[in-house]
């Protein structure tokens, strides 16, 4: 189902003699749509930290529900299109499902939107009957993760099937894909947002979460990828829109509209400042340069034993006095966010300048360092199955 039968079964548009071929413009609606979902969820976050839940019909959650139907309805004119009017390559280049021909990631996409769309009267419905939300994955939270996932994973199948059979002849479109893996990785970071304050830091749930999650998505980008430092631009990609809207949501106004108001907040208040993943993504990347990027199992498996413990460490080596620094008052401004990102209904007190969750003071305490070997196990684990999806990754041209 990945492979093409043969390179001559590959859309004529990224043939060899379509050198002046262009990139379909759907290509970067579909995107477009992939990253207003993240976006949105940002959003959203903000607007439930500095409104509260006064209706479902607010501009953040319109913004993720039209990234998921941007996508699905893109994908779906496509799939019409290569079922009824396509070539006979461009049907080659498809799979079939429900005797319909379309892509591999049209399919992906269209079901993720019918989770995200189906997921919207059961969240209204949620929060009329329970209230306010006191985790971010409630029941329909958790059936829209779903479908933003699928949306952005089918768009990252399609960017990806392209910028397989394209080769060399269509760089844009190793940085649509490049770009969509960053979405993912920001989308994977938000769902750490309850962990991953600077306050967590100096935890042992902090870094075990990191390690099972971030390499991952960072060895998928290395693996995949045709461009020089993908983890790196993977890394880049959601430090940038995280901070985008952490520079952003402030310059707007806001108010609590529900009690009990501690933190009368007047701007919309904006995420923490992003983990720097692009410190050890960079590390990862200079290994791959260095030991090459040929898959293979076993080689796989002997740069697992190398990247995780890598990742780990210089995660630890960077983010373990940043986020001190976080915490001080010489962080307080617009750039660094610090003690900018409370929402509405936080309490005054100290707590807000300390570690939480029984956090070390060093590093190199027994009680942490055991932890962190722990860690350390997962981010290998993590960064093999990265290494492994990835490898799959370069195969696929539907």
């Amino acid at each position: 189902m990945t492979n093409a039968p043969a390179m001559a079964a590959a859309p004529a548009a990224f043939s060899a003699e379509t050198k002046a071929y262009r990139l379909p413009w759907y290509f970067y609606l579909l995107v477009c749509g992939a990253a207003f979902i993240p976006v949105g969820v940002l959003w959203d976050i903000s607007w439930h930290s500095t409104i509260g839940r006064d209706t479902f019909w607010t501009p953040a959650h319109m913004m993720i529900q039209l990234g998921g139907l941007i996508a699905g309805f893109t994908c779906g004119w496509l799939a019409w299109k290569t079922n009824f009017l396509g070539t006979p390559e461009e049907r080659a280049a498809a799979v079939s499902f429900l005797g319909l021909r379309a892509p591999l990631g049209c399919w992906v996409a269209i079901w993720g939107c019918c989770m995200m769309v189906f997921s919207a009267p059961f969240d209204n419905w949620w929060h009329d009957a329970y209230g306010l939300d006191v985790q971010i994955l409630s029941p329909p939270h958790t059936l829209l993760a779903v479908g933003m996932l699928g949306v952005n994973v089918g768009v990252l199948l399609l960017m990806l099937s392209a910028q397989n059979r394209a080769g060399a002849e269509l760089p844009q479109i190793k940085w649509l894909f490049i770009f969509m893996t960053g979405v993912l990785l920001l989308m994977a970071a938000i769902f750490l947002t309850e962990n991953s304050y600077p306050n967590h830091q100096h935890s042992k749930l902090f870094y075990r979460q990191a390690a099972v999650t971030y390499p991952l998505y960072l060895m998928v980008a290395a693996r995949a990828s045709r461009l020089p430092f993908p983890a790196t631009i993977c890394a880049a990609t959601y430090m940038g829109l995280t901070l985008i809207m952490g520079w952003v949501l402030p310059l707007f106004p806001g108010e609590p509209k529900l009690g009990p108001i501690y933190n009368p907040v007047q701007h919309m208040v904006p995420p923490a400042f992003p983990t720097l993943l692009i410190v050890p993504a960079f590390a990862l990347d200079l290994v791959m340069m260095f030991l090459g990027r040929k898959p293979g199992f076993w080689r796989d498996s002997f740069l697992s034993l190398l990247l995780g413990p890598l990742f780990v460490a210089i995660l630890v080596a960077v983010q373990w006095n940043f986020s001190k620094f976080l915490l001080t008052p010489a962080a307080d401004n617009w750039f660094f966010i610090g003690n900018r990102y409370w929402w509405y209904f936080a309490h005054e007190g100290d707590w807000r300048h300390e570690f939480w969750d029984g956090a070390a003071s060093s590093p190199f305490e027994p009680k942490i360092m055991l932890q962190l070997l722990f860690a350390t196990g997962f981010a290998i684990l993590s960064a093999r199955v990265g290494l492994g999806f990835g490898r799959w990754m370069t195969r696929v041209q539907r």
